[in-house]
């Protein structure tokens, strides 16, 4: 280098050049030679430091420790970085604090959503009448499943009241696709769904003998129907009639428009009066603690089940002779009014229920981790084993009646669909999460029970966004 500003001076007085000039230029060189011998420093040091790592250091990928330290590094200055790349390496307590963040991660999982100041509202305004002296009496035939039953039980109490009926304890559909011969007693507390609500409606048990045999009004109530409708047109019957005979009991009451105290009443019927019947309820709290034994629990009402797929048309994941039976216990179901049904169209409209493959990688997606407990609240999954594989690898503690009960303790219940699906209604209101993958009659039923009790919480997926190939 001296050398070489020695011949530059030369040359440079050659030139003529004035000795500042002169003294500018080795200034800049002089600079430049610094720079140069500083970058040659440190890349020396990097590598020599690279060269410790093992041979397949370049190929390994980042630990979740490693990617968590990239994210703070790029908030710190260069001293801090340093000091904190060296702090990773010896100080145990950092980790501590990650596998506190992963648990804390872990408890929001369960955790349940606010209230927002919203409870429970059913005691009656004032001033609220009790029941006058009745003009009739009210048969209701139920339909549908159980908690398509329990609805439209909840809706005839308040026909009754509109209508100023005595309501005879509803029978329960035994037509259905399940063949149920269950009663009402059998399945619900009876005496206490009479007591509860005899401030607001006359209940007997049994339409009386002497009206047996009197000529009754067989009506199919018009759905969705409001107070004009049952205090003009079905009230007027009563001038004919001593019994109105309800053909079906399902979706004949609108939602919404209704006086406050009717819609409180739906609500003290359904959450307060239908309670189940006490070997029930005795089973269903069995249920639940031999759940609590493994922890906190998700219910998932897993609907992948034989009617449910023959009534929606739905075959993804199905074999081509699944499908072919599905479809012939559609066309032979005659209350089923669709026929034909393209399963790809239901799919894409988000009309199918979520496979169990999918529900699987839909947990992961959120995080749970394989360790979480599952109970499944469902009857029997369609295909059995061979649709429940993938689901089993990834969350192995899948449990449900069968496998939480003894045959014996399972006895009384086990032939009446309405009182097993009783059974995981109990376990799917006191679970810590519920997750329904189709939004039917009982998922819907649970998740209104869920959010009376104190907003637990519900995981609704969006079936028209989540469809995995």
């Amino acid at each position: 280098m001296y050398v070489r500003v020695c011949a530059l001076k030369k040359e440079m007085a050659k030139l003529g050049m004035p000795r500042w000039g002169t003294v500018l230029i080795l200034r800049r060189l002089l600079l430049c030679a610094i720079v140069m011998i500083a970058i040659t420093a440190l890349l020396s040091v990097h590598v020599q430091e690279v060269s410790k790592l093992p041979a397949n250091a370049a190929r390994k990928l980042p630990m979740q420790h490693e990617s968590e330290y990239q994210k703070l590094s790029t908030e710190r200055s260069y001293p801090h970085e340093l000091a904190a790349r060296s702090h990773l390496l010896k100080a145990p307590f950092i980790r501590q604090k990650l596998d506190g963040a992963r648990r804390k991660l872990d408890l929001d999982l369960w955790k349940p959503p606010p209230n927002r100041g919203y409870v429970p509202c059913t005691k009656p305004g004032s001033p609220y009448k009790a029941p006058s002296e009745s003009r009739g009496y009210l048969l209701v035939h139920t339909n549908g499943g159980l908690n398509q039953m329990r609805a439209g039980i909840c809706d005839m109490v308040a026909v009754a009241r509109i209508i100023n009926g005595t309501l005879v304890i509803p029978e329960l559909d035994k037509r259905s696709f399940w063949h149920d011969s269950s009663n009402f007693s059998d399945v619900f507390d009876e005496n206490h769904f009479i007591n509860s609500l005899k401030d607001d409606i006359n209940i007997v048990k049994k339409l009386p003998k002497e009206l047996s045999s009197v000529p009754k009004a067989v009506k199919h109530f018009t759905s969705w129907s409001g107070m004009d409708y049952y205090e003009k047109e079905i009230a007027a019957m009563w001038e004919e009639f001593q019994v109105i005979r309800a053909a079906k009991s399902d979706s004949r009451l609108a939602n919404n428009n209704l006086p406050l105290d009717i819609q409180k009443l739906r609500c003290r019927a359904c959450y307060e009066a239908l309670r189940f019947a006490p070997q029930i309820e005795k089973m269903g709290k069995l249920l639940v603690d031999r759940m609590r034994s493994h922890g906190h629990y998700i219910a998932l009402h897993l609907r992948f089940e034989k009617d449910m797929l023959a009534f929606s048309g739905c075959t993804q994941d199905l074999s081509p002779e699944e499908a072919d039976e599905l479809k012939a216990i559609r066309e032979n179901t005659i209350w089923w009014k669709v026929k034909d049904i393209d399963p790809l169209e239901q799919r894409a409209r988000g009309y199918c229920p979520l496979t169990p493959k999918e529900v699987g990688i839909f947990l992961q997606a959120l995080g749970f981790p394989s360790s979480t407990p599952i109970y499944i609240a469902a009857g029997e999954i369609y295909g059995g084993e061979s649709h429940m594989a993938d689901l089993q690898m990834r969350y192995p503690i899948l449990m449900n009646k069968e496998k939480l009960a003894s045959t014996e303790e399972l006895a009384p219940f086990v032939s009446h669909a309405s009182q097993m699906a009783a059974l995981d209604y109990i376990v799917s209101v006191e679970s810590d999460i519920f997750i329904p993958t189709y939004s039917g009659n009982m998922a819907m039923a649970v998740e209104g029970h869920r959010r009376f009790l104190g907003h637990r919480k519900t995981i609704s997926p969006d079936r028209n966004e989540i469809i995995i190939h």
